[in-house]
């Protein structure tokens, strides 16, 4: 078996980074066509096609994110060996991951603690709109999704959603607003409330509770974003619908409390990947510790 041409790979590895065949060219100072040349070559050595052309464009395949991934490997190891020598430099792999904007920063610590404390792994973070993450999932630009909406489900749908924790959903608010108070229809009508957006499934939960209690509760605000309803409730600005998680450390030194009633809501996290040939190692290894 023929070894690998590491100068078609730096080649490859050039424009892929670059995202531009003419603007590699000219910086390595090689024509267009000597360089395509190089990168066909390539191709025919691993098999399979690197790049596909939308337009003017050039766009990875799935197989140009693996390799593209393995050569950033390998050069890195290049300059590690100059690290080395000189005491510094490690090689590091690379994981992509999205989180929905709006979803609970105490929530994305916890899960991705065991792989920030690897030295041998670089966590590259994302946030966004759900339609934003998974697009840049499907255009390989991304590993894995967090989130707490499920993505379009149908027979075409190339997302796999595994579900990673459920946390229960509480009352949090200031000492004063919600300790001894035990009745639920007193506290949602004595306090101003916060709530999630209409559109979440915590949110569908609690409007069937009250609905079914004959509850008006005073709706303070309906937010969609876990950190803002954090700021909301630690101003005291209401009785918060959310899961403790999201407050944790307010509750721990006190500055917070949840309150004793149970509204028996939970909310589901999920992580959710592509159904890929080539998978990121790394993602298996994110999925397979314990949920939370």
């Amino acid at each position: 078996m023929a070894d690998l041409n590491y100068h078609h790979l730096r080649y490859f590895w050039a424009v892929a980074h670059d995202g531009n065949l003419t603007r590699t060219a000219e910086r390595l100072n090689l024509s267009q066509s000597a360089l395509s040349v190089q990168i066909r070559k390539l191709e025919e050595r691993l098999g399979h096609a690197l790049f596909e052309r939308r337009g003017r464009q050039l766009h990875l395949t799935e197989a140009g994110r693996l390799t593209l991934d393995h050569a950033d490997t390998i050069f890195a190891a290049g300059q590690d060996l100059i690290g080395t020598l000189a005491r510094t430099g490690q090689i590091r792999q690379a994981l992509r991951i999205g989180a929905l904007a709006t979803l609970s920063r105490n929530f994305q610590i916890s899960f991705l603690k065991p792989m920030l404390r690897q030295d041998d792994v670089e966590i590259i973070l994302r946030s966004g709109s759900a339609e934003e993450l998974f697009a840049g999932m499907e255009s390989l630009n991304l590993d894995i999704v967090l989130t707490n909406q499920l993505p379009p489900q149908d027979q075409a749908s190339p997302f796999i959603t595994h579900r990673i924790a459920e946390q229960k959903v509480g009352l949090i608010g200031s000492k004063q607003r919600v300790q001894g108070n035990r009745d639920l229809a007193s506290l949602l009508e004595q306090n101003p409330v916060i709530l999630p957006s209409s559109g979440s499934s915590v949110r569908q939960g609690f409007d069937a509770l009250i609905e079914r209690q004959g509850i008006r509760p005073n709706i303070a605000a309906e937010v969609d974003d876990m950190a803002m309803m954090r700021l909301l409730v630690r101003d005291d600005a209401g009785v918060a619908v959310i899961p403790p998680i999201v407050v944790q450390d307010e509750i721990a030194t006190g500055q917070l409390w949840e309150s004793d009633i149970s509204l028996d809501l939970t909310e589901s996290f999920y992580a959710v990947t592509m159904k890929r040939k080539f998978p990121n190692p790394l993602v298996g290894k994110l999925l397979a510790q314990d949920s939370l």
